[in-house]
């Protein structure tokens, strides 16, 4: 990524969505959960690299007077420490996939793009092959395909050096034999090496297919010269796919968020949710609701039709009261609720003012003065002064009771999970709760941490302090949303429901 941050952990979600976070603690690229996604890869903070990172490892050493008194410029120092990064990741691997963010031409990426060119001349010929992602648009007005920005971007390209020898053309009209060929003329790639990416109707799990049928895994093996002893199988990919376009169930899901109106600011959470749809034949209707909404106009208006809520994380006191709100309309209708991390929180706070009776409860985040903090500042994070990568970041082990609703989803006595949070349940009101039908059902039993409240007597009323949304896949939904969506699938065929 160009952008001279050196992680997207302080960005605001409607600058740049959502921050992945990895096992090993790395705030990185919502890209790099979809590669997780998509792949059997578990990625890591090597798997990241900035401008930020970059240039902060290059003026390192330059002060340590690495450099031998020589004036450091980007080419070679800076371009030598973009290869450095791409190298560390190619030990006992047959391909590294790189790629790179932006658009060809942003001037702060000229300097990865230099050293892409530098990657072809530095290794064995047929090992480095560039694939262009390019956009061909179609004019509705004149009912036409048009070829140039492809033509243009592709020449900025060459300009700096790089020829493609793949072109991904994402269209949303079929590229006829015409066009392809004549994309393959003016930019100077084989045609077979033009391969259309049409938008897809129902899932973007149909691309990996739509771009075997066209060939793109043969060219590539092809090119590499790789030695494979098998045709690619997607056969469980298919499976996966005819469950999303052809699903047995349906149900709907309300999700109270702060930043709504931007989709890819809880991207993981919308796919774990689909995830946890497949793994119950099941096909989603989400129903995404303004938490400020619910604060001024109530929450029976928004949720009185749902099957299932889900309160997911974020930061800072808006929107809190409205998600409050939601919660406890979840845990008064029998709901089934499931809340990650602020959305854990948040349900600590509503049991605490309205079961425990625990007047004007709060987070020390948004209120330093309640004369309730049921949620605070974790001890270590009390002296923290910067804000990039300082929280509770990456995989945590969470012992399980037996008795819990997070054991039967995981069949498990521990797990290890993710975590991207300053703030914790606070210890002193863990007797308070129990007494009063709250389970701490998960625990870090080093720090003597909750990690997963349960609620007595409820269908399925869960929250976590981790984000379990980043360990899902297609083909393995993550066990609590699995166990979620299927909780909400039995509460919308329950003939009590169907009757209101």
């Amino acid at each position: 990524d160009p952008y001279i941050n050196v992680d997207p952990g302080t960005m605001s979600p409607y600058q740049h969505g959502e921050v992945y976070v990895t096992e090993d603690g790395a705030e990185t690229d919502l890209d790099l959960g979809h590669y997780e996604r998509f792949t059997s890869a578990v990625l890591s903070k090597d798997n990241n690299t900035t401008t930020g990172k970059v240039y902060g490892e290059v003026i390192h050493r330059e002060r340590k007077g690495e450099y031998l008194g020589k004036t450091v410029q980007v080419v070679p120092h800076i371009t030598d420490e973009i290869k450095r990064r791409i190298r560390l990741l190619s030990d006992d691997l047959d391909v590294v996939i790189i790629e790179l963010g932006g658009t060809v031409g942003d001037i702060e990426g000229l300097p990865f793009l230099e050293a892409m060119r530098q990657m072809k001349i530095d290794t064995p010929p047929g090992d480095v092959y560039y694939i262009h992602l390019t956009y061909v648009p179609f004019l509705r007005a004149a009912q036409e395909i048009k070829t140039k920005p492809t033509q243009h971007s592709v020449t900025k390209l060459r300009e700096i050096g790089i020829q493609p020898d793949m072109l991904i053309c994402r269209t949303e009209k079929k590229l006829n034999k015409e066009v392809r060929a004549k994309i393959a003329l003016f930019c100077n790639v084989r045609p077979e090496c033009v391969i259309e990416e049409i938008d897809v109707e129902h899932t973007i799990y149909e691309l990996p297919l739509m771009l075997k049928k066209g060939g793109v895994d043969d060219r590539i093996i092809e090119m590499l010269g790789l030695k494979c002893r098998k045709k690619g199988d997607l056969s469980e990919w298919r499976r996966i796919v005819r469950r999303v376009k052809n699903p047995r169930h349906h149900v709907t899901i309300g999700v109270i968020g702060k930043y709504i109106e931007h989709k890819d600011a809880y991207k993981s959470i919308y796919e774990a949710l689909a995830h946890g749809g497949i793994g119950n034949n099941c096909r989603l209707n989400v129903v995404r609701v303004e938490a400020e909404d619910v604060e001024n106009r109530g929450p029976a208006k928004y949720l009185s039709r749902i099957h299932g809520l889900l309160v997911p994380g974020g930061f800072g006191y808006r929107g809190i009261e409205g998600k409050i709100r939601g919660i406890q309309y979840a845990r008064e209708k029998k709901i089934p609720f499931f809340g990650i991390c602020l959305g854990m929180q948040c349900a600590t706070i509503e049991f605490a003012r309205n079961v425990c009776g625990l007047d004007n409860a709060n987070s020390t985040e948004f209120n330093r003065d309640t004369p309730h903090p049921v949620i605070s500042l974790l001890l270590e994070q009390r002296k923290v002064v910067d804000m990039g990568g300082t929280m509770r970041l990456g995989a945590y082990p969470c012992q399980l009771k037996k008795s819990s609703k997070a054991y039967e989803a995981y069949k498990s006595a521990k797990v290890m999970e993710r975590h991207r949070h300053r703030y914790e349940f606070n210890n002193d009101y863990r007797e308070t709760f129990e007494k009063n039908g709250m389970t701490i059902a998960g625990t870090y039993h080093e720090g003597d941490l909750a990690e997963i409240i349960e609620l007595k007597g409820h269908p399925w009323y869960l929250g976590c302090q981790f984000h379990p949304e980043f360990k899902s896949k297609p083909s393995a939904p993550h066990p609590l949303f699995r166990d979620f969506i299927k909780a909400a699938l039995k509460r919308s065929a329950s003939p009590t429901k169907k009757k209101s």
